[in-house]
């Protein structure tokens, strides 16, 4: 089977409350940053028309180990992934970010640079986003892909405790891929004051994609047996997340620690595939403008 890439945003956050803001300020605050860092893997989406308001969001994500597409690659090692997001309350946005394996070598891996743009439809709780990245690796391996371009709807509840985004990623560069993500997640607060707050923040996520699978043929000329390989596009599922992230935000000081469990699909001839799991924790701070 031919080996893929599959690049993955995994960016989580969670409501972050300011005291020396109005009340009104905080609820915007908040649910700009439930939508723009929805599901783990990705930058997903922003709201706009909220004010003349922009912030910086500073953000560094351990895993305890690394798995790809939810499946082993035969190293136990880590993952750091530090970023830094530009939000303005018109719908624009823009971030950094970047990649750490302590077992690869080179250990800083890929850089990324995304920007988009984000909206509410109408005035319900539908909102998309569309966004452009490209990726700088430092490896010497070939990487098919570059470069994405992505798009996204999402609906919640009004008391933000339901959600649910569907994101499509067009993945290009040497080769060409297609990834299609469905994440919906629920909101369990724990603690709700004004400068502190706690939840419980399940999301499960189903992630499908394009890949090319190597398929043997074998056939007998001349009593000579032969075998000829042929490459097949397929579209199918590659892998199902389940995240349980403990969430807790102190005015503009956030932290998260949760535990995610894959189930991979298998592919093509791909067999005995286990399910997978680690811890996360992450860091963030929100730097008002």
């Amino acid at each position: 089977m031919k080996k893929y890439l599959l690049i993955i945003f995994l960016i989580s956050c969670q409501s972050l409350l300011f005291s020396q803001e109005p009340p009104v300020k905080e609820k915007e605050v908040d649910a700009i940053l439930d939508d723009l860092f929805m599901e783990d893997d990705v930058l997903n989406e922003l709201m706009a028309s909220l004010y003349n308001y922009q912030f910086l969001y500073v953000s560094v994500n351990y895993n305890s180990n690394t798995y790809f597409s939810g499946r082993e690659i035969g190293l136990d090692q880590f993952n750091l992934s530090p970023q830094i997001s530009y939000v303005h309350s018109k719908g624009f946005f823009a971030s950094l970010s970047g990649t750490y394996y302590n077992e690869f070598i080179p250990s800083w891996d890929v850089t990324s640079v995304t920007a988009g743009y984000g909206h509410n439809i109408g005035s319900g709780n539908f909102r998309y986003y569309l966004a452009y990245s490209k990726y700088f690796y430092e490896n010497d391996l070939v990487n098919p892909y570059t470069n994405s371009i992505g798009s996204g709807l999402s609906v919640g509840n009004k008391k933000r405790t339901l959600g649910t985004q569907l994101s499509a990623y067009y993945l290009f560069g040497e080769e060409q891929s297609i990834q299609v993500s469905l994440s919906s997640y629920g909101s369990i607060p724990i603690i709700n004051s004004r400068n502190n707050r706690l939840k419980l923040r399940p999301q499960l996520s189903i992630i499908t994609g394009k890949q090319t699978i190597e398929l043997a043929r074998i056939t007998v000329q001349d009593d000579l047996i032969m075998t000829d390989y042929v490459e097949n596009e397929i579209f199918d599922l590659i892998n199902i997340q389940f995240n349980i992230p403990l969430q807790y935000s102190s005015k503009a000081f956030d932290v998260e620690l949760g535990y995610n469990i894959n189930f991979p699909n298998a592919i093509g001839d791909e067999t005995d595939l286990k399910n997978t799991g680690f811890f996360n924790l992450r860091l963030a701070y929100l730097i008002d403008l």
